[in-house]
């Protein structure tokens, strides 16, 4: 079957997508629904054949690499990046953080009540306990994203091959005479002759 690793992307995607939603990071949600479309791109050229649409979805998976390796970075703090200062993330617009900082395997999530540091209508928790601290989930899950997109990205290449090569060897021009397909002669008994009134 040619169907496995896009089905594959896509059921990725959606899972990553819903923890994205769930911890209010719109940035990744956003990046999220276009790898979706383009998942759903590469699906659709491979049923219909079409070799075009499997080359933009490799050329987005290229895009979807640098974006999974860029979050990795945030992650891991890489350089500049800062978690406690940058809400790229959420563009900006809430504190929020990943969902599995308060949800990951074995956390424990205390409330510190009458916390100064906390702004208007928000509140201060401290998270322990934790089997895997929330940025290695997020680290491993982008990891996974760039294996599974290397894994479509060649995919997409070998049957986009596939596929021109199977136009290439049908002659558009000529028919089916590059198979030695003839059309039947016309024999004498079969001629047609002229109908009077």
């Amino acid at each position: 079957s040619l169907l496995p690793s896009p089905a594959l992307l896509q059921v990725a995607a959606l899972e990553r997508q819903i923890f994205d939603f769930l911890g209010y990071q719109w940035a990744p949600i956003l990046a999220n629904f276009l790898h979706i479309m383009a998942v759903i791109l590469g699906i659709f050229g491979t049923i219909q054949y079409r070799s075009r649409y499997l080359m933009m979805y490799a050329v987005w998976l290229v895009l979807w690499v640098g974006w999974n390796a860029f979050i990795i970075c945030f992650y891991l703090e890489v350089g500049r990046l800062s978690q406690d200062r940058d809400f790229i993330m959420t563009f900006n617009t809430s504190l929020h953080r990943s969902w599995w900082m308060e949800n990951g395997p074995g956390c424990l999530v205390t409330p510190v009540l009458n916390s100064n540091l906390a702004p208007e209508d928000h509140h201060v928790i401290t998270v322990s306990g934790c089997l895997l601290d929330y940025q290695y989930i997020e680290v491993v899950s982008s990891a996974t994203q760039i294996f599974l997109a290397l894994f479509g990205f060649v995919y997409a290449c070998y049957v986009s091959k596939v596929f021109q090569e199977e136009e290439d060897s049908f002659d558009f021009i000529g028919g089916f005479d590059s198979y030695g397909y003839q059309a039947p002669q016309k024999t004498s008994h079969l001629q047609l002759q002229p109908l009077y009134t």
